[in-house]
């Protein structure tokens, strides 16, 4: 009797779990596309919550791997402004406006004397032609000189490009006064103003050129190495030394009172030595004082490989100089704080900067400097 029961119960439920399944197929099959579509999107909402969470720990991960190397790339600012011609230049140091060795109009600056012939003599399509000559200081280049690389401080303090190599750029400093040193980059700009601002109209002794990028030292593999400099300044070597060092004594007191002395070609007046031709600076003692000598290196640097011209010794043409004519340049800063009033706002190579300096470097946003370079021009107006 018991058996049978069990049988018949075990039939039963065969047929019940028969018959739900078959009622499931229909019921599925007898979905609604509508309700098929809420389903479908509901897990398509699931997937999509769940690759978005991947995705932003993705993003977030690399948006921290790029301000870490954003970081160790760019440690300092890049500062800087583009220079006013209005505000920021001292238009006074173009003066004294000379013909021959008279003076037309001095401005109360300082000059260099010159040849008193009157007139001048300068071929024309191979035959000599009278001429009247005119001397004057012309705006010529502008120079940035930046712990960054790749910072153009004269064009508003844009970074060209990044660099992982930081060239030891950021002054190094120490209680120990004898190591303290620095290391600086230069851009070297070719800046007519004059000519481009037509302030004298059709004047056959203006530069005529457009503003350009003349010299970058990032891309000068001799500027962060002082022994491949030898390369370009073999003569170096005769000149370390202590007696040839004490010589530039007499270069210091020559510039602070007027002009630096030519002959001493190797020294850079109150600021220390021309040599070597690079970016390193020794026994630093203020970024105004390093800055200004790294300018007069770069100076010496372009007419030692043909990129600066003499142009004061001929008065017919400029000519190339191996050796920097010091007489022929003045220097004016034009950031952090420009220099626009006063006697002392273009000063000479070499001239101590405790006379004009102080006050010009500004910790932080204010210790990479800008410098108008002041070129004197001699010519024949025929």
């Amino acid at each position: 009797m018991k058996e049978k029961q069990f049988y018949i119960l075990q039939k039963f439920l065969k047929k019940t779990y028969k018959w739900r399944k078959e009622r499931n197929k229909e019921v599925t099959n007898n979905v609604s596309p509508l309700i098929k579509f809420r389903q479908i999107t509901k897990v398509m909402i699931f997937i999509k919550i769940k690759f978005n969470k991947l995705a932003y720990k993705a993003v977030f991960a690399a948006g921290v791997i790029i301000l870490l190397n954003g970081a160790n790339v760019n440690a300092e600012p890049c500062v800087g402004k583009f220079v006013n011609p209005i505000t920021d230049i001292c238009w006074s140091c173009m003066f004294p406006l000379k013909i021959g060795d008279m003076t037309v109009y001095s401005g109360g600056r300082e000059d260099t004397k010159n040849s008193s012939g009157i007139p001048c003599m300068c071929k024309k399509k191979g035959v000599p032609v009278p001429g009247l000559p005119v001397s004057f200081w012309e705006p010529a280049r502008l120079a940035d000189v930046t712990r960054t690389p790749y910072c153009m401080v004269g064009l508003g303090g844009f970074q060209m490009m990044k660099t992982v190599k930081k060239h030891g750029s950021v002054v190094r400093k120490s209680n120990d006064e004898a190591l303290k040193h620095s290391f600086y980059h230069v851009h070297w700009y070719i800046y007519p103003v004059m000519y481009w601002l037509e302030i004298l109209t059709d004047f056959i002794c203006l530069e005529q050129a457009s503003i350009d990028v003349g010299y970058m030292s990032e891309f000068d593999p001799l500027w962060s190495n002082d022994e491949l400099n030898a390369i370009i300044n073999p003569e170096a070597i005769l000149f370390a030394n202590q007696i040839a060092q004490l010589a530039c004594g007499a270069d210091c007191m020559a510039a602070t009172v007027g002009f630096p002395l030519d002959s001493l070609f190797w020294c850079a007046g109150c600021n220390g030595s021309l040599y070597p031709f690079g970016g390193f600076i020794e026994h630093h003692k203020s970024g105004v004082e390093s800055s200004t000598l790294i300018v007069e290196r770069t100076i010496a640097r372009l007419h030692r490989v043909g990129l600066a011209w003499d142009t004061v010794s001929d008065i017919c043409k400029k000519k190339v100089s191996l050796k920097v004519n010091k007489t022929q340049y003045k220097l004016q800063m034009t950031f952090p704080i420009p220099s626009t009033k006063g006697k002392l706002t273009c000063n000479p190579f070499g001239r101590t900067t405790s006379l004009w300096g102080g006050g010009k470097e500004i910790p932080g946003n204010g210790e990479d400097f800008g410098y108008l370079i002041w070129r004197k021009k001699r010519c024949c107006v025929l």
